[in-house]
């Protein structure tokens, strides 16, 4: 639908809609009251030529999380140079509504008329069939086409569209932002007026709650100003008009990729408290415990290894116990697990000996086993000098015997490079007197 053909509209182009929600009255009227986006509009930049000189290129994409001016951005571009305005769903347009809107704007186009704006939001739910029936309208610039998106195009646009594309990255809008947007929707004419106030401690709640959304901060104020009706509100009425903040994870999305790394980093990094605060993100979510656990093992494996490996099977035994007694109490077992593997001695040593040694193999340096190490239990296998020489390590009072059990193409070639952290701290120095016996020294 054309929005401004059918609304009414104030004198600066932005909807007159006095009954609307408190965040599209206050929607911006200009680029300079966007906020928290001052990256995107230094002078001359892309953004700014495409809002107000009408130029710039053909198909934008704008990502970052909700509440950061994607919608906004859409709408003033629309009113450059009498741009026709058309917005699509992706939740419910298909094919054929696409279709349908190009349709129209090149018979508009031929008739003399205004370029038609496409505004297509959350366009990472597009199939792959609905993003290739915008590419020759792009191309030829049948339409200029801004897309949407809170998920990472790279994962979720197709590469044709992307390349088409310029892409805009919106920041999440910080505590500071979000404060001045609050007073000023609190005291504009287009907000609420001054009809109540809001003090610094209500306020400070609202951003804590909206994370770092300004049409959740906005929707969450208006809420809490109906609820008193008039005078201040307190941080108790704002409580009151909303639940708890939504956590901002899609387990489809880049937000995921983006909370493991960190819940694994911060494990490795032995930063307990930060490996906690992604887990907690993730449970509340509603993350599939196995998938989580399956990390946790994962790095207890890699990040801890013989350090403490104790930790690969506290580990495991989470994983087996979350499997058994499911949530919510699986929360408790996988904390174990993850204050177990982020507070442990850390080595990689075992990561990057089998990785030594997998490398050496692919490149061909291996080379026969030798003859003595040979299985020497079937017939013929002594004529064949298989076992021959052979020492068993028992039959030495020191328990390792001197003898060859690398190919010759790796002979004398190290991998396992234990670390002085913890449990290894003990395994270097008996390591060493081995290789000695081993090489007969």
């Amino acid at each position: 639908m054309d929005l401004f053909d059918d609304a009414a509209t104030s004198a600066e182009g932005t909807p007159d809609l006095p009954n609307a929600p408190l965040a599209v009255r206050m929607r911006p009227r200009t680029l300079d009251d966007l906020v928290g986006q001052d990256h995107l509009l230094q002078p001359g930049s892309p953004l700014r030529r495409l809002v107000e000189d009408g130029a710039g290129p053909a198909s934008v994409i704008l990502w970052g999380p909700p509440g950061t001016g994607k919608t906004t951005i859409a709408y003033l571009a629309a009113r450059t140079a009498g741009r026709s305005f058309v917005e699509l769903s992706a939740v419910s347009a298909g094919v054929r509504e696409v279709r349908a809107v190009i349709d129209d704007a090149r018979r508009r186009l031929v008739a003399g008329g205004a370029q038609t704006l496409l505004f297509i939001d959350e366009v990472h739910r597009f199939s792959k069939a609905q993003q290739d029936s915008l590419l020759p309208a792009v191309e030829n610039r049948v339409v200029t086409l801004v897309a949407a998106t809170t998920e990472n195009p790279h994962f979720s646009v197709i590469s044709p569209l992307l390349s088409r594309s310029l892409l805009l990255t919106l920041r999440p809008l910080d505590d500071v932002s979000l404060a001045g947007l609050l007073d000023r929707a609190a005291s504009d004419t287009r907000g609420l007026a001054g009809a109540v106030t809001l003090p610094p401690a209500a306020r400070d709640r609202i951003v804590r709650l909206a994370g770092a959304d300004a049409r959740k901060a906005l929707t969450i104020l208006e809420a809490a100003a109906v609820a008193v009706g008039s005078g201040e509100v307190t941080v108790e009425s704002v409580e009151a008009a909303v639940d708890v903040a939504a956590v901002r994870y899609d387990r489809a999305g880049d937000q995921h990729y983006d909370v493991i790394s960190a819940f694994i980093k911060s494990m490795r990094g032995s930063d307990v408290d930060a490996a906690l605060h992604y887990l907690a993100r993730m449970v509340v979510a509603g993350e599939d415990p196995r998938f989580i656990a399956r990390r946790v093992m994962i790095a207890a494996a890699e990040d801890v290894g013989m350090a403490d490996p104790s930790a690969l099977l506290t580990a495991t035994a989470a994983a087996q116990a979350v499997a058994l007694v499911g949530m919510p109490e699986a929360r408790i077992i996988l904390a174990e697990a993850v204050i177990h593997v982020a507070t442990a001695p850390k080595s990689n040593a075992a990561y990057r000996a089998i990785d030594a040694a997998i490398a050496d193999v692919r490149s061909g340096r291996a080379g026969g086993v030798p003859l003595h190490l040979r299985d020497a239990h079937y017939p013929g296998a002594a004529r064949l000098g298989h076992g021959e020489g052979y020492r068993y390590a028992h039959d030495d009072p020191r328990g390792v015997a001197p003898q060859q059990h690398m190919p010759d193409g790796v002979r004398g070639v190290t991998y396992y490079h234990p670390t002085t952290h913890g449990v290894e701290r003990q395994i270097t120095a008996r390591l060493e007197r081995i290789r000695q016996i081993l090489a007969g020294e």
